[in-house]
């Protein structure tokens, strides 16, 4: 196995955050300590909002962030240092954003989150007159909540708890493990099973 270089002595003797991107990359390669770190810390907040303005999502951003990071590590030794490496971050977090984006298109999850969020409206004027608004579209809307709601009652009783908190009370990833007591991994482990379970159970009712 190839073991790696002794940094260069012009990486090696200057501060890391005193180095660009691309010397970071380098710096890494030759093995110096904490470069990829460096490099990690730079972005990682600049990305997570990058990815949150994108998608609408800042919990699911700081996984896209990580998954992003992940392929970056997959692929910087074939990086070219005469490029910027920003560019390339930005490609990858911008081709993550589209692809959550295009997942959620196809799922049925999509569906519930639009009732959801307007749910309300029925006991409410409407905003904006809608006079092509016709009373078979109110029962279609309504049949629709209904059969999300049984849905969801079908869940298992933790994931059913996630789920509620998550995708109609919008809660974030830390308060709903705060409010269930269990980590952050737990919630997000059960979210992604219930979220999994929702769309193959309502997928046939809607198609």
């Amino acid at each position: 196995m190839l073991q790696p270089t002794a940094p260069s002595r012009s990486t090696a003797s200057r501060p890391l955050s005193e180095l660009t991107d691309e010397e970071l990359v380098t710096a890494h390669l030759e093995g110096r300590d904490g470069a990829f770190q460096a490099l990690y810390d730079r972005y990682r907040d600049r990305l997570v909002h990058f990815i949150t303005r994108k998608t609408g999502d800042g919990d699911r951003a700081q996984d896209l962030v990580q998954e992003a990071f992940i392929r970056v590590t997959r692929h910087l030794h074939r990086f070219d240092t005469s490029k910027k490496f920003s560019t390339w971050v930005y490609t990858i977090a911008s081709n993550l954003s589209k692809n959550e984006l295009r997942n959620r298109s196809r799922s049925p999850l999509v569906l519930f989150q639009k009732l959801t969020n307007n749910w309300d409206d029925d006991h409410r004027p409407l905003q904006f007159e809608d006079f092509s608004f016709r009373p078979d579209d109110l029962y279609h809307k309504r049949h629709l909540r209904r059969l999300v709601e049984e849905t969801v009652a079908e869940l298992p009783e933790h994931h059913q708890l996630v789920f509620r908190l998550r995708e109609i009370e919008g809660k974030s990833y830390e308060e709903i493990a705060e409010l269930t007591g269990v980590n952050l991994g737990t919630v997000k482990s059960r979210l992604h099973r219930a979220r999994n379970s929702f769309a193959q159970r309502i997928e046939p009712l809607i198609n």
